[in-house]
């Protein structure tokens, strides 16, 4: 492989090649390009490449540690992965616009100095937005134009912070900052922007729905995972970020509970999933941070492996609403196995991706004596059984049977998804595989006794409790509705707020324009009737006369500035 070029980049090179050309071949590339990014990433090893000064900034384009390498590694694989599920799309701005995006992304978990990586940081926010926007329905655009505006927002005051950080230490280098200064808050915002934090959250459940059945899937995987790689290299240790996550673990389950479009529960799944990663964090050690990359891993397989199960159905089906679906396992056998895969992977059960990863977070909180947040996290999971790990496939392949018969997903879909499937119980089964490519030396065993027999205990009372909530009609029934949620503040009372202000403002306009023109009239007045014709000023005036009043100006000035 080529010394020092940054994996990245082949994503980037590799785009340019996707318009021009075609089938076959166009397929072939694209399915090449994360394969030799990969190759390219550990062929380099672990180092620094692309150094050199620009303006006076020390730029670091390239640099791989253990922390970049986890994360690069996965997004490789997702990349991989959603290429397949793509490849029978014939759009080519959709499968160009996907490699760009897909590049970004690995290219800002490679930046080593906060310059690069607000270049990428933004890359991914623009190029991102055209996979929205591919749906081509009303619906879409709007929605994408609200994404754009939040993910671009995000730059600009990741932007504003690294401009005060230099000032306040005269260094742009992408490593631990902390939070203690203003300059650190406000990146703290930026990045809590992308990984939703709580009330910054709702343009994943906005956005995420409305995208293509492909695109979907692959902005699952990359958007908020970075914002979790940001948040690892410069905030570990942070202890905001534990109550912020804790929140974010509970509050998107009763939204995901009663919402009726599938994929929509799936971001706020993800959301849920998100506050796991944000509380590793915040705990710091290297237990919590193992465990926060390791479930960030898990995560992005099991997730997109229920997106494109998700995404399946809707492409055979035309709708993805619980209340319009059921009885699928009929007509869709192979994608109703790898989706109850991706919920057992997602709730946790052993032997899955999700049992190795997560666990250890929770252990870290345990071992630190967080007692609170340990409890929160062990409620969040039974959440999650309830509203991922038995709704989604539930309603979708079971419960009434719906009449729908539809075909199989095809081949490339099924290839994609039996991956994915394939890697979460892989890495269930063989965790040292994936805990050798950690940033820290593991040391933490999941198969325990008590651990195994505590998670299925978990997992056994939430599954009796849906059936019983099933059972007796308690169960919020799958309906055609709009839940409000925090955007609700955005769309009517900041709304009517500004409209108000905005009343206001032209109301003061109009009455500093109309004090202003009616000053205005009364000079032109007042000059008029001084100096129009035939007034005092506007008469002729001897040369003895003029000469006397310019003599008796100069004294005047000779003597005040001169006394």
């Amino acid at each position: 492989m080529i010394e020092g070029l940054n994996p990245a980049f082949i994503f980037l090179l590799g785009a340019l090649l996707v318009p021009i050309t075609s089938g076959i071949v166009r397929s072939v590339i694209m399915l090449s390009i994360p394969v030799v990014a990969l190759i390219q990433l550990y062929t380099m090893g672990l180092g620094v490449w692309g150094q050199y000064e620009f303006l006076g900034l020390s730029i670091e384009m390239t640099r791989i540690d253990p922390l970049a390498r986890v994360f690069a590694t996965i997004f490789c694989i997702a990349a991989f992965i959603g290429t397949i599920f793509a490849l029978h799309v014939k759009d080519t701005i959709q499968h160009f616009i996907a490699v760009i995006y897909m590049g970004a992304a690995l290219g800002a978990v490679f930046a080593g100095d906060m310059i690069t990586l607000f270049v990428y940081w933004e890359l991914t926010a623009i190029s991102s937005v055209f996979l929205i926007w591919a749906s081509r329905t009303e619906r879409a655009y709007k929605a994408g134009m609200r994404y754009l505006i939040i993910q671009v927002s995000s730059g600009v005051i990741l932007l504003g912070g690294i401009i005060l950080y230099y000032q306040d230490t005269g260094s742009i280098a992408f490593e631990y900052l902390g939070l203690g200064s203003l300059a650190t808050g406000v990146i703290l915002v930026a990045f809590g922007i992308k990984a939703c934090f709580p009330f910054l959250h709702n343009w994943m459940q906005d956005a995420y729905p409305e995208a293509t059945v492909t695109g979907t899937v692959i902005l699952s995987a990359f958007t908020t995972k970075l914002a979790i790689y940001a948040l690892a290299r410069a905030y570990p240790g942070t202890d905001i970020l534990i109550p912020i996550g804790g929140v974010m673990t509970v509050f998107p389950i009763f939204f995901a509970v009663l919402e009726n479009d599938l994929r929509r529960v799936l971001t706020y799944s993800l959301n849920n999933q998100l506050g796991f990663m944000v509380v590793g964090i915040g705990i710091g050690t290297e237990l919590s941070l193992n465990g926060t990359a390791a479930h960030a891993f898990a995560h992005i397989l099991y997730k997109s492996l229920l997106f494109m199960c998700m995404g399946a159905v809707l492409f055979r089906t035309g709708t993805i609403k619980a209340s319009e679906l059921g009885g699928l396992y009929k007509s869709m056998p192979v994608t109703t196995v790898f989706c109850i895969i991706g919920a057992m992977s997602i709730a946790a059960f052993p032997l899955t991706g999700g049992f190795i990863s997560k666990a250890m977070i929770q252990s870290a909180a345990g071992d630190g004596g967080m007692l609170v947040i340990w409890l929160v996290m062990l409620f969040a999971s039974a959440g999650v059984m309830d509203h991922s790990g038995i709704k989604i496939p539930y309603f979708t392949f079971f419960a009434h049977d719906s009449g729908k018969r539809v075909k199989e997903a095809p081949l490339n879909m099924l290839i994609a998804m039996g991956i994915a499937a394939f890697l979460c119980i892989a890495i269930g089964v063989f965790p040292d595989a994936l805990y050798a490519i950690l940033p820290y030396e593991p040391t933490y065993h999941p198969y325990t006794a008590s651990h195994v027999i505590t998670s299925l205990q978990l997992l056994f009372f939430a599954i009796l409790a849906f059936a019983l909530l099933i059972r007796y009609k308690i169960y919020p029934p799958e309906l055609r509705s709009t839940n409000l949620d925090f955007d609700w503040f955005y769309r009517v009372p900041l709304k009517n707020l500004m409209l108000a202000i905005g009343r206001l403002i032209a109301i003061v306009w109009a009455w500093v324009s109309a004090t202003a023109n009616d000053a205005v009239q009364k000079i032109i007045t007042a000059t008029a009737d001084t100096h129009g014709y035939g007034k005092v000023m506007a008469r002729t005036t001897s040369s003895g006369v003029a000469v006397t009043i310019i003599v008796a100006v100069l004294g005047f000035v000779v003597v005040f500035f001169y006394r």
